[in-house]
């Protein structure tokens, strides 16, 4: 299914909360890092938030993912899991070095969610260190990886 990848305002607050709280990736022994954190319509606002939704013939669908640029580190991606497996990650890493690079960031931090950092290696980001645990919230070091934008 395609998709139309477009700024998010505000009003997609809700569905990008709903989004990233039903992620399987974020349950069990990941779910701490999601307790009480929340999208607000500002943290939209503040920040280049951009969201994947899918064409349905001339109208469009809930959002199926969404990053977050702060920056130059994606502080925020998520898949819909019915949607991982599809190419709409990629899409989103494609879409997230273009609007780097528009803004003219050479490199682009990510802090990654364990499971996610060979994601991130497949999509070209490098590892470049650890980000040490946060207990009690972060009970568990963190890849750091870095994608180069080309942007010199």
């Amino acid at each position: 299914m395609p998709h139309d990848i477009r700024r998010a305002s505000g009003q997609d607050a809700p569905a990008l909360n709903a989004l990233m709280h039903a992620s399987s990736a974020y349950q069990g022994d990941y779910a701490s890092i999601l307790d009480g954190y929340e999208v607000t319509p500002e943290y939209v606002g503040r920040h280049q938030v951009f969201a994947a939704v899918p064409v349905l013939g001339p109208d469009f669908g809930p959002p199926q993912g969404f990053y977050s640029l702060t920056d130059a580190e994606l502080d925020l991606l998520f898949v819909a899991d019915t949607a991982q497996g599809t190419g709409l990650g990629a899409a989103l890493i494609a879409h997230m070095l273009e609007t780097a690079r528009a803004n003219e960031i050479p490199s682009v931090r990510v802090v990654s969610h364990p499971p996610a950092a060979r994601f991130y290696e497949r999509m070209g980001a490098r590892r470049v260190g650890t980000v040490p645990p946060r207990p009690p919230k972060i009970p568990w070091a963190r890849p750091e990886l870095t994608f180069d934008t080309g942007v010199v």
